[in-house]
């Protein structure tokens, strides 16, 4: 009796062979973008120190306290996957002294494995993966703008930019936050019966946290509250108009909406989403925001930041709504078949392989043994485009007959030139 399989766990999903090459046009296209912009890659380990997270993500969130994947390590420390990737570039920045550096620092990281243990649905895995970039050291409006736009070039260079709408809003700085505060606890303190437990217990601490709430009780309730925007300062309401002149003039179309506060605690000023009606429930395919007061929460000195995560798995879903044709990966170049299994016909189709591959060709051999009929139909399912078969008259002869799959014609080419003929092809 066969053992019971083990499956895959749950809100994790196999990238198996056939879509890995849609992942590699993505990446690749990203990796270009990102040049282009100046930034440039960092990658960080997939586990860190618990304590990031809860200082730089904020204790009151969703994710410190409900989503985060934690164990301990052998000597008792605490240890967790990355939720997100923001906190680990600013602990890397700090701790490898590149804040030190010329300023602006623009980093990006691509395909970042990151984790939170949320209900699996479409669009959310509990293991998904991120592109995202970090820029520090400016705080003026247009450093906003040029991180939307690399979210919006994400999207204009994959053909999305007209199938997705940018929201905006800010959320001010603790001067702002500080009357707002008291404004919006005035406001729930009327329905702290009504609210669940989670937001009862972050009202104190961190009452803007009921816009995230998925209890459509605490929805309705977040639905009449005083809005922040409303309480914005001088220096935030200026901050915010000269973003929002600076889109118009790039002539990157948004819309206001004062709901959007972002799931971490981190933010301030400007926060955004990039929204999609591809995707369903889950369809922010991009967002982010300013978080200028991070470093100093993580250690270092004030220093002004702003990024945004864009989720692979629905920049992919949206593209295949939009019936986006990705380039196909080349098929293997050249089949060279045996005719026996003579080990001198065997060593030689190898040899010949090697060569082939080491020349910087594709190349493939028959190592299971088959028929001379069922290679050939084995090489047209690979879709090469030259097939040859040696066998003991080959190996005499020295010379072997070279079939173009796509014409059906062949030619004889000396085995010691074969290499050669291809390369030349």
């Amino acid at each position: 009796m066969a053992a019971e399989r083990i499956q895959v766990p749950k809100g994790m999903r196999d990238i198996l062979p056939e879509e890995v090459f849609k992942w590699y046009h993505v990446e690749a296209v990203i990796r270009k973008l990102a040049a282009d912009f100046g930034y440039q890659e960092i990658r960080t380990p997939i586990a860190e120190n618990t304590e990031l997270f809860v200082r730089g993500v904020g204790d009151t969130t969703d994710i410190v306290q409900k989503e985060m994947f934690s164990l301990q390590d052998a000597g008792g420390r605490s240890l967790t996957l990355r939720p997100e990737g923001t906190s680990p570039v600013v602990r890397a920045m700090l701790e490898n002294g590149l804040h030190a550096g010329a300023m602006p620092l623009k980093l990006y990281y691509n395909s970042y494995r990151c984790y939170r243990a949320e209900k699996p649905q479409a669009g959310r895995q509990r293991e998904f993966h991120q592109f995202g970039i970090e820029l520090f050291g400016a705080d003026r409006p247009s450093a906003d703008a040029e991180v939307i736009l690399v979210g919006y070039e994400t999207f204009r260079r994959f053909g999305l930019a007209g199938r997705l709408l940018l929201k905006l809003n800010s959320i001010g700085c603790p001067t702002c936050r500080a009357e707002y505060r008291r404004a919006l606890l005035g406001y729930l303190e009327g329905h702290r019966a009504e609210l669940c437990g989670t937001c009862q217990s972050r009202m104190d601490k961190n009452p803007m946290r009921i816009f995230d709430c998925k209890s459509e009780i605490c929805a309705g309730i977040a639905a009449g509250a005083p809005l922040i925007i409303h309480y914005l300062c001088g220096d935030c309401r200026t901050h915010f108009e000269t973003l929002q002149e600076i889109l118009r003039v790039m002539e990157i179309p948004f819309e206001i909406d004062p709901t959007i506060v972002r799931g971490l605690d981190y933010y301030r000023r400007t926060v955004f989403e990039f929204i999609s009606d591809d995707i369903g429930a889950q369809s922010a395919v991009c967002g982010g925001g300013r978080y200028d007061g991070l470093v100093e929460e993580l250690g270092g000195d004030p220093l002004p930041g702003i990024g945004f995560g864009l989720g692979i798995e629905r920049l992919l879903m949206s593209l295949e709504a939009a019936g986006y044709q990705f380039p196909k990966p080349e098929p293997v170049g050249i089949y060279i078949g045996s005719a026996d299994t003579e080990p001198a016909t065997e060593a030689l189709t190898t040899r010949l392989v090697t060569e082939l591959r080491r020349a910087g060709l594709s190349a493939e051999q028959d190592i299971v043994g088959r028929s001379v009929k069922a290679q050939m139909k084995y090489a047209g399912k690979l879709g090469v485009r030259y097939a040859a078969i040696i066998g003991g008259n080959e190996v005499a002869s020295g010379k072997v007959a070279v079939r173009d799959m796509a014409s059906g014609q062949s030619c004889e080419v000396e085995l010691q030139e074969l290499v050669n003929y291809f390369v030349g092809a």
